[in-house]
């Protein structure tokens, strides 16, 4: 994808086909919620976040999302 909207709007055809698997759908779903709170978070930002940047918004006390300045 070239940017969140493009994104989330993926997301959201999934969701409304009726032919789209449990499994797509459950991923979908999931994937949607943290992409529409990454938009709310970063509304300068139009990129499409990685999955470990998704991770990294919502759990930035992890040791994976930790930055040390020097």
């Amino acid at each position: 994808m070239s940017t969140i909207d493009d994104h989330i709007k993926k997301d959201r055809n999934i969701l409304d086909d009726a032919l789209s698997s449990p499994q797509a759908r459950r991923h979908a779903e999931v994937e949607l919620e943290s992409l529409e709170r990454y938009r709310d978070r970063h509304p300068e930002d139009d990129h499409d976040p990685s999955p470990f940047e998704l991770y990294c918004d919502e759990n930035p006390e992890a040791l994976e999302c930790r930055i040390y300045e020097s």
